[in-house]
């Protein structure tokens, strides 16, 4: 039987719902939505820049706590709530990752929680 790995850190912001950070499972971790939260005061960051810069780096936190990488992501998932932002969003993906790049999908939705304006969930592999 394989057992799953929930993760649970600090250096991330706590899930603001019934759900874990993130679950790994036979090296495989499946990371929650990121939001541009700050882990020590779960203040969201003023303006779409500021919260996409603290979402990559609670992103960090999540591989971090489990011993990955930026290198270990197979695969992004990026909710914006406008799509207006999206140079914005691919000059990020460029500094954030190297080549080469992981799949990605970008979707503008009409509300993120706390009003946020950029979620950007991830899968990394071992």
């Amino acid at each position: 039987m394989t057992t799953k790995i929930i993760v649970k850190t600090d250096n991330a912001p706590a899930a603001i719902g019934p759900y874990s950070q993130g679950v790994g499972l036979n090296g495989t971790y499946y990371f929650s939505g990121q939001i541009g939260l700050d882990p020590k005061t779960q203040v969201l960051a003023d303006g779409f820049s500021a919260q996409l810069k603290m979402v990559m780096q609670n992103i960090d936190g999540l591989l971090g706590s489990q011993g990955l990488s930026r290198d270990n992501i197979i695969k992004t998932s990026i909710f914006v709530t406008d799509l207006n932002n999206f140079a914005e969003v691919n000059q990020a993906y460029i500094e954030f990752f190297k080549e080469p790049y992981p799949a990605r999908s970008t979707v503008e939705v009409s509300k993120l929680p706390k009003g946020s304006l950029v979620e950007i969930e991830v899968i990394a592999a071992k």
